[in-house]
């Protein structure tokens, strides 16, 4: 998942000076009253519940971008699943600069576990179907492109960054225009004038909306909105093999499956960003 780190660097390079800022200030005075600058230490990155490990290459870049002479060797890589008592990384530095980025790691691994760890829970629940299991923009404000990175880690995909990559007409936009066919027309007339080309996903409500967006050849995907099973069978059936379709809004462990299993290609679920629970891991310094 190195990719993702390279494809997005200046964003995440951002968040890393803004999470040492928010943190460390101009000085960490407990360290600086009780640590020589000049002790060298080893600790250890310990999992202390079973979880799907994310944040390792993050936390690989966190210490290489506040000391680069801090030594970073990984035992274990993004998207290992751990056991309780498995040792993930050992860092090796300066004692104080390894105590400045602990708190930051932990916070940034704990989140980025949780989400790997539910989200591939839930890709295995749907594995035997060929439903793609995506993000959504529901994530904690600036700590989005970790947990979109723990997603794919996870084993789902991203949907939209935000919103300046994709085109998604959603309910208020069709309802502030009038009605869907208001919105799709001014939003053909919009993409007309861009010289980049952008996805356009439309969230329908209802099988007359579904019938509507129909008639819009050029967009990319068809979003069904807290559908039931009934509708979203209709709806598959009406659309064929026309368009994507995408199932969204109140879908959750317990009717994911049964979702997945209607044949629509993507379900999209909010809870992975916010819903999930945060792993217990500790950073455990070598006393020798």
């Amino acid at each position: 998942m190195k990719y993702f780190y390279h494809q997005y660097q200046n964003e995440l390079e951002l968040f890393i000076d803004q999470a040492i800022n928010e943190d460390l200030g101009e000085v960490d005075h407990s360290s600086k009253a009780t640590i020589s600058k000049m002790y060298i230490k080893e600790a250890v990155l310990i999992v202390k519940e079973n979880c799907s490990i994310a944040g390792v290459e993050l936390s690989k870049q966190i210490f290489k971008r506040f000391d680069p002479t801090i030594e970073f060797r990984q035992i274990h890589k993004d998207g290992d699943k751990l056991n309780t008592g498995d040792q993930v990384f050992v860092v090796k530095g300066k004692a104080i600069s390894i105590l400045a980025m602990e708190r930051i790691v932990l916070n940034c691994m704990q989140r980025m576990s949780g989400t790997a760890t539910l989200t591939n829970k839930l890709v295995t629940k749907i594995s035997h179907t060929n439903c793609v299991l995506l993000d959504t923009r529901k994530t904690t404000p600036n700590f989005r492109y970790p947990q979109k990175w723990a997603v794919l880690i996870g084993g789902g995909s991203n949907h939209r960054m935000g919103l300046f990559d994709e085109l998604m007409i959603k309910d208020n936009h069709i309802d502030y225009c009038g009605g869907i066919s208001e919105a799709l027309e001014k939003t053909e007339k919009y993409i007309s004038k861009l010289k980049t080309s952008y996805p356009v996903v439309v969230e329908t409500r209802s099988i007359l909306e579904v019938k509507e967006a129909l008639k819009y050849s050029w967009i990319e995907r068809i979003l069904l909105d807290n559908m039931d099973i009934d509708m979203l069978l209709e709806s598959i059936s009406l659309v064929g093999n026309k368009f994507p379709l995408e199932a969204s809004g109140n879908i959750n462990e317990s009717n994911i499956v049964s979702i997945a299993e209607t044949g629509v290609n993507y379900v999209s679920m909010g809870c992975l960003t916010h819903s999930s629970m945060p792993i217990d891991l500790s950073l455990k310094v070598f006393n020798n």
